[in-house]
């Protein structure tokens, strides 16, 4: 069974189911910005063209909330709700990104690291995927 992006271009599923997923951004080789997602002007100078990159697999928690609902277009509706975040990656972009997580789980500034969830199974017998942050294990909460 292969692992498949709900949508292409945005992360990199590694072949190692060990290794963890890359985001994929670009940034402009006039003024060194960094996007997530990527784009083909950069937003910073307006120049046009800019380098594919993958983005740190780590980052820190900016602000967060929890919807109490189960996560629309999952299959496995039995879990009560979901964080949502802000993630700042190294490279200067902020991501939104589903969080791994119960409600007590969260810190503004906590250490976050990306992996994959299996939204659900597609028409050819592959598990489509989404990325995710959760907290690094052991990690500190602020900088």
């Amino acid at each position: 069974m292969a692992r498949v992006p709900i949508e292409e271009g945005f992360f990199r599923i590694p072949d190692d189911p060990g290794e963890p997923p890359r985001l994929l951004g670009s940034r402009c080789p006039t003024c060194g910005e960094v996007f997530f997602p990527r784009r083909f002007v950069c937003a910073q100078c307006l120049h046009e063209g800019t380098d594919d990159v993958e983005l740190s697999t780590r980052g820190r928690l900016w602000t967060w909330t929890y919807s109490h609902v189960p996560m629309f277009g999952k299959v496995d509706a039995s879990v009560p709700g979901y964080g949502v975040g802000q993630i700042d990656l190294p490279e200067g972009p902020r991501v939104q990104s589903i969080l791994l997580g119960g409600p007590d789980d969260f810190e503004i500034g906590m250490e976050m690291e990306i992996d994959l969830e299996v939204l659900r199974e597609n028409t050819d017998g592959d598990e489509v995927v989404i990325y995710r942050f959760r907290p690094v294990a052991g990690a500190e909460g602020s900088a």
